[in-house]
């Protein structure tokens, strides 16, 4: 019977290769430490953003308050220039008024109607202060 069957090798037992798995603790912790770096990393870029921004601010700030200033200034001008366009335009009209054509011929002339006289008049409290002065 020996000659029959095969030559078996011994049957050893399969010996399963253990591989210790690493611990779900320490990838935890790893992820932890990932998640720490890159929480600290994006911190960091804020901060350096925020600053130039903070920095342009400061830079920005004088220049924006001297335009308004100027633009203060301008509008105080505008509102003298339209002061002095309707004291024009009124003159304008009232110089091309036909009613007002005599009018303006004795102011600028001096010459008056036959019927009408000039008035003149005088301050006679400078005469007063001027004699007092003249008489010791």
């Amino acid at each position: 019977m020996n000659a029959i069957q095969p030559t078996r090798p011994p049957l050893q037992p399969i010996q399963k290769q253990r591989v210790t798995p690493r611990p779900k603790r320490h990838l935890r912790q790893r992820s932890y430490q990932i998640m720490a770096l890159e929480t600290t990393a994006k911190i960091a870029v804020n901060l350096a953003v925020s600053a130039a921004a903070i920095s342009a601010l400061v830079k920005l700030l004088p220049y924006h308050w001297l335009q308004q200033e100027r633009l203060r200034e301008i509008r105080t001008e505008v509102k003298q220039m339209e002061g002095r366009v309707n004291i024009l335009q009124t003159e304008f009209s009232r110089n091309f008024d036909p009613q007002q054509n005599k009018v303006i011929m004795q102011q600028q002339a001096y010459r008056f109607e036959p019927n009408q006289r000039p008035v003149v008049l005088m301050n006679q409290d400078q005469k007063e202060l001027a004699q007092p002065e003249s008489s010791p």
